[in-house]
Protein backbone atom coordinates (compact mmCIF):
# COMPACT_ATOMS: atom_id res chain seq x y z
CA UNK A 1 0.00 0.00 0.00
CA UNK A 2 1.09 3.59 -1.30
CA UNK A 3 2.46 5.80 2.00
CA UNK A 4 -0.16 8.08 0.67
CA UNK A 5 -2.97 5.52 0.66
CA UNK A 6 -4.78 4.51 3.94
CA UNK A 7 -7.30 1.17 4.43
CA UNK A 8 -11.06 3.22 5.18
CA UNK A 9 -12.57 2.68 8.41
CA UNK A 10 -16.11 2.53 9.22
CA UNK A 11 -16.61 5.36 11.84
CA UNK A 12 -19.52 6.44 13.48
CA UNK A 13 -20.89 8.54 16.80
CA UNK A 14 -21.81 6.54 19.75
CA UNK A 15 -22.26 7.17 23.33
CA UNK A 16 -19.56 4.53 24.73
CA UNK A 17 -20.47 3.05 28.93
CA UNK A 18 -17.16 1.55 30.42
CA UNK A 19 -17.64 -0.50 33.93
CA UNK A 20 -15.41 -1.97 35.99
CA UNK A 21 -16.00 -3.98 39.74
CA UNK A 22 -14.50 -1.79 41.99
CA UNK A 23 -11.72 -3.94 44.24
CA UNK A 24 -12.00 -6.23 42.15
CA UNK A 25 -8.24 -8.22 42.85
CA UNK A 26 -9.95 -8.08 46.29
CA UNK A 27 -12.61 -9.98 46.35
CA UNK A 28 -11.11 -12.49 44.32
CA UNK A 29 -8.61 -13.12 46.29
CA UNK A 30 -10.68 -13.56 49.57
CA UNK A 31 -12.96 -15.42 47.58
CA UNK A 32 -12.34 -16.45 43.78
CA UNK A 33 -14.98 -19.30 42.99
CA UNK A 34 -17.72 -16.72 45.40
CA UNK A 35 -17.03 -13.86 43.29
CA UNK A 36 -17.28 -15.26 39.61
CA UNK A 37 -20.46 -17.12 40.44
CA UNK A 38 -21.71 -13.72 41.41
CA UNK A 39 -20.70 -11.78 38.85
CA UNK A 40 -22.09 -14.22 36.23
CA UNK A 41 -25.51 -14.06 38.22
CA UNK A 42 -25.15 -10.17 38.25
CA UNK A 43 -24.67 -10.96 34.72
CA UNK A 44 -27.37 -13.19 33.48
CA UNK A 45 -30.00 -11.58 36.09
CA UNK A 46 -29.36 -7.55 35.71
CA UNK A 47 -26.85 -6.26 33.52
CA UNK A 48 -27.37 -8.08 30.45
CA UNK A 49 -31.09 -7.50 30.42
CA UNK A 50 -30.51 -3.97 31.44
CA UNK A 51 -28.30 -3.56 28.68
CA UNK A 52 -30.50 -5.17 26.16
CA UNK A 53 -33.53 -3.07 27.59
CA UNK A 54 -32.06 0.31 27.14
CA UNK A 55 -30.89 -1.09 23.09
CA UNK A 56 -27.28 -1.26 23.88
CA UNK A 57 -24.94 -3.66 22.69
CA UNK A 58 -21.84 -4.98 24.41
CA UNK A 59 -18.69 -4.51 22.46
CA UNK A 60 -16.58 -6.92 24.76
CA UNK A 61 -16.52 -8.21 28.40
CA UNK A 62 -13.34 -8.76 30.59
CA UNK A 63 -13.08 -10.46 34.06
CA UNK A 64 -14.23 -7.37 35.93
CA UNK A 65 -15.34 -5.17 33.12
CA UNK A 66 -17.77 -4.16 30.37
CA UNK A 67 -17.07 -2.02 27.23
CA UNK A 68 -20.83 -1.58 26.00
CA UNK A 69 -21.79 1.16 22.74
CA UNK A 70 -25.45 2.79 22.54
CA UNK A 71 -27.03 4.32 19.88
CA UNK A 72 -28.69 7.32 21.92
CA UNK A 73 -26.42 9.44 24.92
CA UNK A 74 -29.92 8.93 26.87
CA UNK A 75 -30.48 5.39 26.61
CA UNK A 76 -26.86 5.15 27.75
CA UNK A 77 -27.17 7.50 30.91
CA UNK A 78 -30.18 6.08 31.88
CA UNK A 79 -28.88 2.59 31.63
CA UNK A 80 -26.37 3.27 34.11
CA UNK A 81 -28.50 4.79 36.55
CA UNK A 82 -30.91 2.16 36.39
CA UNK A 83 -27.85 -0.50 36.86
CA UNK A 84 -26.41 1.26 39.97
CA UNK A 85 -29.75 1.88 41.64
CA UNK A 86 -30.49 -1.83 41.52
CA UNK A 87 -26.68 -2.47 42.41
CA UNK A 88 -27.40 -0.29 45.47
CA UNK A 89 -30.70 -2.29 46.55
CA UNK A 90 -29.12 -5.30 45.89
CA UNK A 91 -26.15 -4.78 48.55
CA UNK A 92 -28.09 -3.42 51.00
CA UNK A 93 -27.56 -5.40 53.97
CA UNK A 94 -24.24 -7.11 52.47
CA UNK A 95 -21.10 -6.11 54.80
CA UNK A 96 -19.21 -3.37 52.39
CA UNK A 97 -16.45 -5.72 52.01
CA UNK A 98 -18.31 -8.54 50.29
CA UNK A 99 -20.48 -5.58 48.38
CA UNK A 100 -19.78 -6.20 44.46
CA UNK A 101 -19.92 -2.27 43.36
CA UNK A 102 -19.63 -1.21 39.89
CA UNK A 103 -17.96 2.38 38.71
CA UNK A 104 -19.03 3.89 35.42
CA UNK A 105 -18.18 6.36 32.74
CA UNK A 106 -19.93 7.55 30.26
CA UNK A 107 -19.00 9.04 26.62
CA UNK A 108 -20.06 10.66 23.77
CA UNK A 109 -17.65 10.41 20.62
CA UNK A 110 -16.79 9.40 17.24
CA UNK A 111 -15.10 5.73 17.47
CA UNK A 112 -13.84 3.52 14.80
CA UNK A 113 -15.63 0.00 14.39
CA UNK A 114 -13.80 -2.71 14.50
CA UNK A 115 -14.91 -6.52 13.90
CA UNK A 116 -14.90 -7.40 17.51
CA UNK A 117 -13.79 -3.81 18.91
CA UNK A 118 -14.34 -0.57 19.23
CA UNK A 119 -11.50 2.24 19.18
CA UNK A 120 -10.94 5.86 19.56
CA UNK A 121 -10.60 8.85 22.11
CA UNK A 122 -14.07 8.21 22.40
CA UNK A 123 -13.57 5.39 24.27
CA UNK A 124 -10.66 5.86 26.04
CA UNK A 125 -12.32 8.92 27.70
CA UNK A 126 -14.87 6.47 28.64
CA UNK A 127 -12.40 4.12 30.46
CA UNK A 128 -10.30 7.29 31.93
CA UNK A 129 -14.44 8.41 33.38
CA UNK A 130 -14.93 5.24 34.69
CA UNK A 131 -11.39 5.13 36.73
CA UNK A 132 -12.57 8.37 38.53
CA UNK A 133 -16.12 7.14 39.31
CA UNK A 134 -16.65 6.15 43.23
CA UNK A 135 -17.71 2.37 44.37
CA UNK A 136 -21.28 2.39 42.72
CA UNK A 137 -21.26 6.14 41.36
CA UNK A 138 -21.17 7.35 37.50
CA UNK A 139 -18.91 9.67 35.77
CA UNK A 140 -19.78 11.53 32.46
CA UNK A 141 -18.13 13.84 30.38
CA UNK A 142 -19.30 17.51 29.42
CA UNK A 143 -20.84 16.80 26.03
CA UNK A 144 -22.85 13.57 27.80
CA UNK A 145 -24.31 16.21 30.51
CA UNK A 146 -25.18 18.74 27.79
CA UNK A 147 -27.36 15.95 25.81
CA UNK A 148 -29.24 14.17 28.32
CA UNK A 149 -29.42 17.36 31.21
CA UNK A 150 -33.04 18.25 30.10
CA UNK A 151 -33.83 14.73 29.30
CA UNK A 152 -33.55 12.71 32.52
CA UNK A 153 -35.05 13.68 36.12
CA UNK A 154 -31.96 13.48 37.83
CA UNK A 155 -29.17 16.09 38.86
CA UNK A 156 -24.93 16.39 37.77
CA UNK A 157 -22.55 17.81 40.40
CA UNK A 158 -19.15 19.20 38.76
CA UNK A 159 -16.18 18.11 39.38
CA UNK A 160 -14.05 20.35 37.32
CA UNK A 161 -11.62 19.66 34.79
CA UNK A 162 -9.23 16.91 35.09
CA UNK A 163 -6.23 15.60 33.38
CA UNK A 164 -6.76 12.11 32.56
CA UNK A 165 -4.10 9.55 31.25
CA UNK A 166 -3.04 9.72 27.26
CA UNK A 167 -5.20 12.43 26.58
CA UNK A 168 -4.06 15.41 25.42
CA UNK A 169 -6.99 18.09 26.87
CA UNK A 170 -8.28 18.36 30.30
CA UNK A 171 -11.74 16.68 30.60
CA UNK A 172 -14.29 18.32 32.12
CA UNK A 173 -16.42 15.60 34.54
CA UNK A 174 -19.85 15.41 36.13
CA UNK A 175 -20.77 13.02 38.29
CA UNK A 176 -24.28 11.83 38.93
CA UNK A 177 -24.87 10.72 42.73
CA UNK A 178 -27.58 8.25 42.24
CA UNK A 179 -26.25 5.21 43.53
CA UNK A 180 -25.89 6.53 47.01
CA UNK A 181 -29.07 8.29 46.99
CA UNK A 182 -30.78 5.32 46.25
CA UNK A 183 -29.14 3.35 49.06
CA UNK A 184 -29.62 5.40 51.76
CA UNK A 185 -33.53 6.67 50.39
CA UNK A 186 -36.22 4.31 52.17
CA UNK A 187 -39.13 3.86 49.69
CA UNK A 188 -41.62 6.09 49.63
CA UNK A 189 -44.58 5.69 52.44
CA UNK A 190 -47.79 4.74 51.40
CA UNK A 191 -50.57 7.89 51.55
CA UNK A 192 -53.89 6.83 53.98
CA UNK A 193 -56.03 6.57 50.78
CA UNK A 194 -55.64 3.83 48.02
CA UNK A 195 -53.26 5.13 46.02
CA UNK A 196 -52.24 4.63 42.18
CA UNK A 197 -50.24 5.75 39.43
CA UNK A 198 -51.65 5.34 35.64
CA UNK A 199 -48.31 4.23 33.55
CA UNK A 200 -48.05 5.46 30.07
CA UNK A 201 -50.00 2.53 27.52
CA UNK A 202 -47.72 0.72 24.81
CA UNK A 203 -48.43 2.07 21.39
CA UNK A 204 -49.50 -1.38 19.89
CA UNK A 205 -50.30 -0.12 16.31
CA UNK A 206 -46.90 -0.02 14.67
CA UNK A 207 -47.52 3.33 13.83
CA UNK A 208 -45.22 5.99 15.80
CA UNK A 209 -47.70 8.48 14.78
CA UNK A 210 -50.24 7.15 16.70
CA UNK A 211 -47.99 7.99 20.08
CA UNK A 212 -49.94 10.61 20.54
CA UNK A 213 -53.07 8.66 20.56
CA UNK A 214 -52.24 6.32 23.21
CA UNK A 215 -50.30 8.77 25.55
CA UNK A 216 -53.55 11.15 24.89
CA UNK A 217 -56.02 8.23 26.27
CA UNK A 218 -53.56 7.70 29.40
CA UNK A 219 -53.76 12.03 30.18
CA UNK A 220 -57.48 12.15 30.45
CA UNK A 221 -57.83 8.33 32.72
CA UNK A 222 -55.25 10.38 34.43
CA UNK A 223 -57.14 13.78 34.64
CA UNK A 224 -60.54 11.77 35.67
CA UNK A 225 -59.64 9.61 38.18
CA UNK A 226 -57.69 12.46 40.04
CA UNK A 227 -61.16 13.68 40.54
CA UNK A 228 -62.01 10.80 42.73
CA UNK A 229 -61.26 12.15 46.56
CA UNK A 230 -61.06 8.92 47.97
CA UNK A 231 -57.88 8.07 45.72
CA UNK A 232 -54.44 9.22 45.56
CA UNK A 233 -53.17 9.10 41.76
CA UNK A 234 -49.69 10.50 40.79
CA UNK A 235 -49.20 13.02 38.06
CA UNK A 236 -49.16 12.60 34.50
CA UNK A 237 -45.33 13.87 34.88
CA UNK A 238 -44.30 11.72 37.01
CA UNK A 239 -45.81 8.81 35.58
CA UNK A 240 -44.59 9.16 31.87
CA UNK A 241 -40.99 9.06 33.19
CA UNK A 242 -41.54 5.52 32.82
CA UNK A 243 -42.63 6.00 29.22
CA UNK A 244 -40.71 3.23 26.82
CA UNK A 245 -38.92 1.61 29.39
CA UNK A 246 -39.66 -2.00 30.74
CA UNK A 247 -40.06 -1.55 34.27
CA UNK A 248 -40.86 -3.74 37.65
CA UNK A 249 -44.25 -2.98 39.27
CA UNK A 250 -42.32 -3.21 42.25
CA UNK A 251 -40.06 -0.43 41.06
CA UNK A 252 -42.69 2.04 40.09
CA UNK A 253 -44.08 1.36 43.76
CA UNK A 254 -40.66 2.16 46.02
CA UNK A 255 -39.83 5.28 43.63
CA UNK A 256 -43.26 6.62 43.43
CA UNK A 257 -45.19 5.53 46.48
CA UNK A 258 -48.25 3.83 45.44
CA UNK A 259 -49.91 0.32 46.10
CA UNK A 260 -51.51 -0.10 42.81
CA UNK A 261 -50.72 0.53 38.87
CA UNK A 262 -52.50 0.90 35.91
CA UNK A 263 -50.60 -0.62 32.93
CA UNK A 264 -52.52 -1.47 29.28
CA UNK A 265 -52.25 -0.94 25.34
CA UNK A 266 -53.85 1.11 22.74
CA UNK A 267 -53.60 -0.95 19.61
CA UNK A 268 -55.92 1.70 16.71
CA UNK A 269 -56.58 0.59 13.00
CA UNK A 270 -58.68 2.35 10.38
CA UNK A 271 -61.85 2.91 12.30
CA UNK A 272 -61.45 0.92 15.45
CA UNK A 273 -60.01 0.38 18.79
CA UNK A 274 -58.89 -1.95 21.30
CA UNK A 275 -57.64 -0.56 24.74
CA UNK A 276 -56.54 -3.21 27.08
CA UNK A 277 -55.74 -2.93 30.96
CA UNK A 278 -54.28 -4.38 33.71
CA UNK A 279 -54.71 -3.16 37.29
CA UNK A 280 -51.83 -4.59 39.69
CA UNK A 281 -51.47 -4.68 43.25
CA UNK A 282 -47.69 -3.97 43.34
CA UNK A 283 -46.87 -5.50 47.10
CA UNK A 284 -48.13 -8.66 45.38
CA UNK A 285 -47.62 -8.77 41.40
CA UNK A 286 -50.96 -9.52 41.25
CA UNK A 287 -53.41 -8.45 38.76
CA UNK A 288 -56.47 -7.57 40.43
CA UNK A 289 -58.50 -6.94 37.51
CA UNK A 290 -57.60 -6.99 33.26
CA UNK A 291 -59.67 -6.86 30.65
CA UNK A 292 -59.80 -5.07 27.05
CA UNK A 293 -62.37 -2.47 25.39
CA UNK A 294 -63.35 -2.48 21.88
CA UNK A 295 -64.74 0.12 20.05
CA UNK A 296 -65.64 1.76 17.04
CA UNK A 297 -63.82 5.34 15.69
CA UNK A 298 -65.58 7.05 12.63
CA UNK A 299 -63.15 9.74 13.26
CA UNK A 300 -60.65 10.29 16.14
CA UNK A 301 -62.45 13.50 17.04
CA UNK A 302 -64.87 11.00 18.52
CA UNK A 303 -62.33 9.36 20.33
CA UNK A 304 -61.43 13.16 22.12
CA UNK A 305 -65.15 13.62 22.66
CA UNK A 306 -65.55 9.67 24.60
CA UNK A 307 -62.75 10.68 26.74
CA UNK A 308 -63.52 14.62 27.36
CA UNK A 309 -67.59 12.31 28.57
CA UNK A 310 -65.52 10.56 30.88
CA UNK A 311 -63.79 13.81 32.68
CA UNK A 312 -66.75 16.16 32.58
CA UNK A 313 -69.18 12.98 33.81
CA UNK A 314 -66.23 12.34 36.85
CA UNK A 315 -66.58 15.84 37.79
CA UNK A 316 -70.64 15.92 38.28
CA UNK A 317 -72.12 16.19 41.67
CA UNK A 318 -73.85 13.70 40.85
CA UNK A 319 -71.17 10.87 41.20
CA UNK A 320 -70.60 11.66 44.99
CA UNK A 321 -74.88 11.29 44.93
CA UNK A 322 -75.84 8.76 42.76
CA UNK A 323 -79.72 9.38 43.44
CA UNK A 324 -78.85 13.22 41.84
CA UNK A 325 -81.60 13.85 39.63
CA UNK A 326 -81.71 15.41 35.96
CA UNK A 327 -78.36 13.81 34.85
CA UNK A 328 -79.68 10.83 33.28
CA UNK A 329 -82.49 12.58 31.66
CA UNK A 330 -80.47 15.64 29.94
CA UNK A 331 -77.53 13.27 28.86
CA UNK A 332 -77.26 12.93 25.35
CA UNK A 333 -78.11 9.94 23.77
CA UNK A 334 -75.23 8.30 22.01
CA UNK A 335 -74.11 4.84 21.04
CA UNK A 336 -69.90 5.40 21.29
CA UNK A 337 -68.81 3.14 24.24
CA UNK A 338 -67.17 5.29 26.86
CA UNK A 339 -65.33 4.70 29.85
CA UNK A 340 -66.90 5.30 33.09
CA UNK A 341 -64.60 6.17 35.45
CA UNK A 342 -66.88 6.24 38.78
CA UNK A 343 -66.86 2.39 38.69
CA UNK A 344 -63.18 2.14 37.44
CA UNK A 345 -62.19 1.63 40.75
CA UNK A 346 -64.10 1.52 44.73
CA UNK A 347 -62.50 2.12 47.83
CA UNK A 348 -63.25 -0.18 50.83
CA UNK A 349 -60.87 2.16 53.31
CA UNK A 350 -57.53 1.34 54.96
CA UNK A 351 -55.57 2.46 51.81
CA UNK A 352 -56.99 -0.73 49.93
CA UNK A 353 -59.24 -1.02 47.18
CA UNK A 354 -62.28 -2.83 46.80
CA UNK A 355 -62.68 -4.12 43.20
CA UNK A 356 -65.92 -4.42 42.17
CA UNK A 357 -67.80 -2.45 40.17
CA UNK A 358 -71.47 -2.47 40.04
CA UNK A 359 -74.04 -1.27 37.94
CA UNK A 360 -75.66 2.16 38.85
CA UNK A 361 -76.52 5.32 37.26
CA UNK A 362 -73.95 7.81 38.67
CA UNK A 363 -73.26 10.55 36.51
CA UNK A 364 -76.14 10.08 34.54
CA UNK A 365 -74.54 6.81 32.43
CA UNK A 366 -75.44 3.10 33.62
CA UNK A 367 -72.60 1.12 33.93
CA UNK A 368 -71.85 -1.71 31.74
CA UNK A 369 -69.28 -4.77 30.80
CA UNK A 370 -67.73 -5.42 27.79
CA UNK A 371 -68.49 -9.25 28.96
CA UNK A 372 -71.69 -11.10 27.42
CA UNK A 373 -72.83 -11.52 30.88
CA UNK A 374 -76.13 -10.19 33.03
CA UNK A 375 -74.90 -10.86 36.04
CA UNK A 376 -72.17 -8.09 37.69
CA UNK A 377 -68.52 -9.08 37.54
CA UNK A 378 -65.73 -8.33 40.19
CA UNK A 379 -64.04 -5.72 37.98
CA UNK A 380 -62.90 -2.35 38.44
CA UNK A 381 -63.55 -0.85 34.82
CA UNK A 382 -66.91 -0.55 33.58
CA UNK A 383 -67.74 0.50 30.00
CA UNK A 384 -70.43 2.91 29.62
CA UNK A 385 -72.93 3.41 26.89
CA UNK A 386 -76.30 3.79 25.98
CA UNK A 387 -77.22 0.78 24.58
CA UNK A 388 -75.29 -1.51 26.48
CA UNK A 389 -72.43 -3.95 26.53
CA UNK A 390 -70.89 -4.56 22.83
CA UNK A 391 -70.28 -7.18 21.08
Amino acid sequence: MNSGQRERVERRLAAILAADVAGYSRLMGEDEEGTHAALRALRRELSDPKIAEHRGRIVKTTGDGLLVEFASVVDAVRCAVELQREMALRNDGVPKERAIEFRVGINLGDIIIDEHDIYGDGVNVAARLEALAEPGGICVSRVVRDQVRDKVDFGFEDLGEQQVKNIARPVRVYRIPIAENAAGKPPLPLPEKPSLAVLPFQNMSGDPEQEYFADGIVEEITTAISRLPWLFVIARNSSFTYKGRAVDVKQVARELGVRYVLEGSVRKAQNRVRITGQLIDTTSGAHIWADRFDGALATSSICRTRWRAMSSAQSSPSCANPRSSGRAASRPKTSTPTICTCALLHSSGSGRLKVGARRSTCCGRRSRWTRHTRRPQVYSLGVASSKGPTG
